[in-house]
């Protein structure tokens, strides 16, 4: 796994009006990258526990539509592991009236796709190593072993992006 640990991301862009730009790719992730086709879609995730059964359901909605449904199992885990921890750690749902959004993307690059997740969280995705007892704690680990490289970046003035890339 790679942590990419920048103030900004190319353009000052923040967790309130990112939206991948034409091109983007995790810099981190730039040596993956191979020529074909490319696109993405963006979703904008509601701060209720029932986004993560909507990103699934967009994830496999986008992934039939661009003819990758061979990665649809895969993506679906990655997408909901990254979506819970950005709807339970990045907006924190105990929170009454919590009305900023996690933006979810998905950037087609080639035979390769990565979802993106941008949340107002401070927090930063770091691997647990939980005991045999804890009830969570090994979401990015899935994430980690489905991928080809995940990272994160902090947005300015304050959030981040979380991202994964498979193929």
């Amino acid at each position: 796994m790679i942590n990419v640990q920048s103030t900004t991301l190319p353009g000052q862009w923040t967790t309130f009006d990112w939206w991948p730009p034409v091109g983007w790719w995790p810099e981190a992730a730039r040596d993956l990258l191979v020529s074909g086709p490319s696109s993405s879609a963006t979703f904008v995730l509601p701060s209720t526990a029932s986004s993560v059964h909507s990103a699934r359901s967009f994830t496999s909605g986008v992934l039939n539509a661009w003819g990758l449904t061979e990665l649809a199992d895969n993506m679906e885990l990655v997408v909901s592991e990254l979506a819970t921890n950005a709807l339970r750690h990045g907006l924190r749902l105990e929170e009454p009236r919590c009305e900023r959004p996690v933006h979810m993307s998905l950037v087609r690059r080639g035979p390769l796709v990565t979802s993106a997740f941008t949340d107002p969280g401070a927090t930063v995705p770091v691997l647990r190593y939980p005991g045999p007892l804890d009830t969570g704690g090994l979401g990015l680990h899935i994430v980690d072993s489905l991928s080809l490289r995940w990272g994160w970046s902090a947005l300015s003035p304050h959030g981040k992006i979380v991202w994964a890339v498979l193929c």
